[in-house]
């Protein structure tokens, strides 16, 4: 690929790494963010500020966002001012944020009757896989622009998987938080289990681990779990936005998800109890509600 410039817009927890990364790998990467501070930390990395988005994109060959929901994306990309109102025709949009799949499609079709190239690209992984920048990455849109994009995606990805036309790496996104979801419920139901009958819960969890009951949130999440540590990474407010984003999208196509259904009021309900703003392995502390089994109050509260 032959782009240099790239416009990123949404330097948020994944954001910022991702832009760092494509920084570092000698790409010219101009930063928007509504925070400013953000956008100075950019800056400090070795990127150049844009003072509104049609600064970002102007001279973009590549355009990113990476922000929090559908609303968010539709605003940013085709608002009167936004990435089409100022992207120069052939443009490369890759989307990162984590929304609907039918918006994702219709973003695809618009950008296309203007002559920009629309990929949806969310990420799985979280904080830490982005500033490791190891990152799986699903990749909806046409095959040669994906072809196109791969060495940027490859900047802070590790695995990019092209997995159909527009829309299809969100709907693949959208399995992945409902995989993640049900996968964190049931350590944390594992471990108000274990801590009932007075287990070592940290050798428990080393064993479960080793076995086939071993997964990735066993190997992240369960230490923090355990120590009610639960600092955001990925917040209940955005999982429950997801969660969403996956019972709309199942009812639309006439799927019947029970054990979604169930996750998605559970997250609902951790937002009710206040827990919005932690990270989604929070859920545990619904689990201890349930049982009547409540510890203190989180040590790592996020600070508004």
């Amino acid at each position: 690929m032959t782009a240099t410039t790239v416009g990123f817009i949404g330097l948020g927890i994944m954001g910022a790494p991702m832009a760092a990364h494509l920084v570092a790998a000698g790409y010219d990467v101009v930063g928007h963010n509504r925070s400013q501070a953000a956008v100075d930390r950019l800056v400090a990395a070795g990127g150049r500020a844009a003072a509104d988005i049609a600064d970002a994109v102007r001279d973009a060959d590549v355009v990113i966002t990476m922000l929090p929901d559908s609303p968010d994306v539709e605003a940013v990309v085709l608002g009167d001012d936004g990435v089409f109102a100022h992207a120069k025709p052939g443009t490369l949009h890759i989307d990162a944020s984590t929304i609907r799949p039918d918006t994702a499609a219709r973003i695809a079709e618009i950008g296309a009757a203007q002559g920009i190239r629309v990929l949806d690209a969310p990420v799985s992984g979280g904080e830490q896989g982005a500033k490791d920048g190891i990152l799986s990455i699903m990749v909806g849109g046409a095959a040669a622009d994906v072809e196109a994009a791969r060495p940027v995606l490859e900047t802070f990805g590790r695995t990019v998987v092209h997995v159909g036309p527009a829309g299809s790496g969100q709907t693949v996104k959208a399995a992945n938080q409902l995989i993640v979801a049900g996968t964190i419920e049931l350590v944390a139901e594992a471990i108000v289990f274990l801590e009932a009958f007075g287990v070592d819960t940290e050798a428990a969890v080393r064993v479960l681990a080793g076995g086939l009951a071993g997964n990735a949130i066993l190997e992240r999440k369960a230490p923090g779990m355990l120590a009610r540590s639960f600092q955001p990474g990925f917040r209940i407010d955005l999982h429950h936005k997801d969660m969403g984003i996956v019972l709309a999208a199942a009812r639309e196509a006439g799927v019947v998800l029970p054990v979604g259904a169930v996750l998605g009021q559970l997250m609902a309900a951790a937002r009710a109890q206040g827990d919005g703003g932690l990270d989604h392995s929070a859920l545990l502390r619904g689990v201890e509600r349930l049982a009547g089994r409540s510890h203190q109050e989180p040590r790592n509260q996020e600070q508004e």
